[in-house]
This record gives C-alpha cells, structure tokens and sequence, in this order.
C-alpha cells in the first residue's frame, strides 16, 4: 500500500517535471522576443519549478524505502523535509522576481509585444489544470510535498494572469505604460509569498511531529473502541511520516481477562486501524486495566 501510493506521487511529479521544462524554455523565449519581462520573469519561476519538482520527486522516492537498521521508522520525513524546502524555493523565487521587476521598472523599456498574450493564456489553462490534478493528488495521498508542489502551479498560473493584465495595459495604454507588466510582476510576488509561507507552516510541522488534525483523532478512537473487549482509549499520540501514520496507542479494557486475553484483544486493536481507510504505517497498542487512569472521555468530561 505505501509503495502504491508514491509510485503514484512520483508518477504525477514526474510529469510536472518534464511540463515545467517545456513551459519554462517557450515563456522566456517569448519574452526575450516579444520584450516583457513579466513574461520573462514567468519562465524563471518555471524553471524553479522544475527544481521544485525534482525535490518533491526525490523526497518520495527516499520516502518510499522501508524501514532499516538506522533508521527503524523508515524513511517518511524525506517528504517532508522536500515540502519544506520547495516551500524555501517559492519564497525564494518570489524575492528574486521582485528585485528585478523593480530594477525593470526603473529603466524605460519598449512595450512587450501583443504575441505575447496568447502564448499567456495557453500557460494560465496548462498550469491551472496541473494544479488541480497535482492538489488532488496531495490530498488523497497525504502528501505535502505534492501540494506543495501543486501550489507551485497555481502560482505560476497566477504570474502568467498578472502578466496578461499588465502587458494588455501597455498595449492599450500605449507609451508611458510601457512597465506595466513589471508592476503586474511585482504584485504576483506577493500571491507566490504568501503561498510560500502558508504551505512551510503544516510542512515545518509534520518534520517537528506536530499533532495530527482532530478528526483523524476521533476516527482512530471510534476505530478502536469498535474492537470487542476494549473499553475505552486512555492515550493517542500519532505523528505522519511521509505519506503514513505512525502511532501509539493506549486501550483499556476488563481487569480481571488473562494477560493472553488482554494481548489478544490488542493485536486486534492494531490490525482492525492497519485494515482502515486510514494510511497507517505502524501501531503501538499498550493494554491498561480499565479503572486505574481516566480514560480520555472521563477526562473530557467537566467537573
């Protein structure tokens, strides 16, 4: 099951790769000939894309490899650490295209050509629907490399839309509106910013073992008290690694069952969570006698 899932994350982010290099060279050579450095300025974010991708493809394929002597949990955290660093890339990208977006604006150029539009609008439709298979795929792979990577689309998408707005108002509104399109560049680094920052906070947060969304809590306990002979759940910790979970899990149940029994009913605890719907990789499940610690609902409970 993990190898299925980033067989397919590495299938997707491998067309992303060979996507971006195709966009990237047809943007800047339009722009160099068609003289819009927003459209130039595009290609460059292109052409990170493309190192963006190959970090995310990296990261899953390290991901993928099982667990081994060093490293007995496996080796999820590489996807991970690939969603933090294209999240770097993206910040990155957005503060070299303001530098020289400025530098443009400052030096009188001629207004960028009208060929420049359509070739545009053909970037807008290509990146917008990568994104939306890209976004798709992150989601139901858990992988935050993989949106990530997606968000890289998207902001291409949204570069290429400043870009179309401000060479159509150089054209329309003929000299003194030649930098135009270097203002509409400008703007689109502050869209390609905030998505460099709203994605490195969840990727920051898998790499620290942040908690998992409370829902998926609630799901993993309801899974486990299903199981005959436990009553309640005492303790969860889960943490995701890669494109999985890995968890911990304390159940209580009857005092007075034998320790065989008690052993029993936690082996099925943890293939009953592993057969889920869930990505899990790997369960702990400790057996408490109920009544000696209050369980998680008793401490819910107010006073």
């Amino acid at each position: 099951m993990p190898h299925s899932r980033a067989d397919s994350g590495l299938r997707i982010s491998g067309i992303s790769i060979a996507l971006n290099v195709g966009l990237a060279a047809v943007k800047i050579a339009t722009g160099v000939l068609g003289n819009s450095y927003a459209l130039v300025a595009d290609g460059v974010e292109s052409s990170l894309d493309v190192v963006s991708s190959l970090v995310v493809w990296s990261g899953l394929r390290i991901a993928r490899r099982p667990p081994d002597r060093t490293h007995p949990y496996g080796h999820g955290k590489a996807e991970s650490m690939a969603a933090v660093l294209v999240s770097v890339i993206l910040l990155g990208a957005a503060a070299m295209i303001a530098v020289q977006s400025v530098a443009e604006i400052r030096m009188p150029h001629h207004a960028p050509a009208w060929y420049t539009l359509p070739v545009l609008l053909g970037v807008v439709v290509v990146k917008e629907t990568m994104f939306r298979v890209m976004d798709r795929a992150g989601r139901g792979l858990h992988s935050t490399a993989l949106q990530a990577d997606a968000w890289h689309h998207r902001s291409d998408a949204l570069t290429s839309i400043a870009a179309f707005a401000g060479i159509t108002v150089a054209l329309i509104g003929g000299e003194g509106y030649e930098p135009a399109d270097d203002w509409a560049a400008l703007a689109a680094c502050v869209v390609i910013a905030f998505n460099g920052v709203r994605l490195l906070r969840p990727a920051l947060d898998e790499v620290m073992d942040a908690a998992i969304p409370e829902e998926t809590q609630r799901e993993i306990r309801e899974l486990a008290r299903a199981e005959e002979g436990v009553v309640d759940v005492e303790k969860l910790r889960v943490r995701k690694s890669g494109l999985g979970l890995l968890m911990d899990i304390h159940i209580e149940v009857d005092p007075e069952i034998t320790v065989r029994q008690g052993h029993a009913i936690g082996h099925r605890v943890a293939d009953r969570l592993k057969d889920s719907r869930l990505p899990i990789l790997d369960v702990v499940v400790h057996v408490e006698p109920a009544g000696s610690e209050p369980s998680e609902r008793e401490r819910a409970e107010p006073a």
